[in-house]
Order: C-alpha cells, then sequence, then structure tokens
C-alpha cells in the first residue's frame, strides 16, 4: 500500500495553511510529522484522510485505504470498551476484536464503561479501534497524549506490527517512538505565508478516510 502526495495545497476554513506538499509513503514505512504548533499537521492529515478538502493537488492510495484518529478519544460512555470495540469493529467489517484487546492491554477492562475509565485508558482504548478497521494507513495526530511511557511503548509496538503486516503511518508526534523504518518530514518549508501563530482548528473524534 502506498500513498503519494504531490503539489499538495491545505487550507484550515478560509486560510491557506500548507503549499506545495509533496511526499510518498510505502508500504511497511512510518513518516513522522514534525512542525511547530499551528504550522498545520492536524490540517494536512485531515486532508489526507479525505475530511477537508484540498485547493490543489492530488493524493493518491486505495479507495477506504485510511484510518484517521486525532486528538479526541470519540469513544461512547455509556459502552464497554468491549462494546466499544464491537461498535467500530461492525462499521469497519471486521468481527475480531481480540487482537485489539490485547495489544493495548485491556483485556482486565473489557467489561467497564468509557466513561469510567481514566485518561490514559480511554487513550488506549481509542487507539485500539485501529486494529479493527482493517485499513492500511493510519493517519495518526499526537497518538501518545495521556499515554505513560509503558503505554507508549505498547503504542509503538503496535505501530511496528502494522508496519511489518505491509501497513503504512503518518504520524504527527513531538516525541521519539524509537520505530525501525521510519523517516521525518518537517512541514515547516510548506507553510504558506500569513498562517496565524496558534492553531484553533478543533479536532474531530476518529474517523474513518471517506475518500
Amino acid at each position: 500500500m502506498t500513498l503519494r502526495v504531490s503539489d499538495l495545497a491545505c487550507a484550515r476554513g478560509p486560510a491557506q495553511v500548507l503549499a506545495s506538499v509533496s511526499f510518498s509513503v510505502e508500504a511497511g514505512e512510518a513518516l513522522i510529522l514534525r512542525g511547530p504548533n499551528g504550522a498545520g499537521k492536524t490540517t494536512l492529515l485531515r486532508t489526507l484522510a479525505g475530511l477537508t478538502p484540498p485547493i490543489t493537488g492530488t493524493i493518491a492510495h486505495e479507495e477506504d485505504a485510511i484510518a484517521y484518529a486525532g486528538h479526541a478519544d470519540g469513544l461512547k460512555a455509556q459502552l464497554s470498551v468491549t462494546e466499544n470495540l464491537t461498535f467500530w469493529a461492525s462499521i469497519f467489517g471486521t468481527d475480531d476484536i481480540t487482537p485489539a484487546l490485547t495489544a493495548f492491554d485491556l483485556q482486565s477492562l473489557a467489561e467497564r464503561r468509557a466513561g469510567e475509565l481514566s485518561a490514559g485508558q480511554k487513550r488506549r482504548l481509542s487507539l485500539a479501534r485501529l486494529l479493527v478497521t482493517g485499513r492500511p494507513i493510519w493517519c495518526l495526530d499526537e497518538p501518545t497524549v495521556s499515554l505513560d511511557t509503558e503505554n507508549t511503548a505498547r503504542f509503538a509496538a503496535a505501530v511496528e506490527a502494522h508496519l511489518a503486516q505491509g501497513g503504512a503511518a503518518l504520524i504527527a508526534t513531538h516525541i521519539d517512538l524509537g520505530l525501525a523504518n521510519a523517516r521525518t518530514l518537517d512541514i515547516t518549508p510548506f507553510i504558506a505565508k500569513g498562517l496565524p501563530a496558534s492553531d484553533p482548528f478543533a479536532d474531530d473524534p476518529f474517523v474513518g478516510a471517506l475518500s
């Protein structure tokens, strides 16, 4: 699975944020997005996922290839951990949630309601949903927020396993995840002139790509 981006220009609301962005991500590879706060990392990921239309440029990948996970956990508070994962598995046409529970050490929490989880546990459940999507390209916006060192390592292991199975990942993060097959893309050179210093963009919960 390959993602190819050519001469992409992205907007946040009425304002252009990025211009002339070009890169590719191959199967088995992770691309780490770097840049100052407000530079447009979230906007780029949302554009790749089909949630925000590009101004110009092309994004090439197979249909229904991208799963996007943003800042919000996007969980149903009244449902249990198992019920949340089962719901998302049904949305994406998969049926086995056991690997997701195991990868993020959620077995002991399987019957607990999401609304009763700690911030770190909610984040683990949110990220576990990636494993039930069946989608090969993960677009992740600061995925380790609320995770301690142990669970950050657990997340990195899940990404490594995804890459080993031929998946790909684009990750906006300020920390070193220690991924063996990762490149870094600094988006600073692509910032459009006149970009505001802060990013007021309201992030959406986890969704699959709409394109």
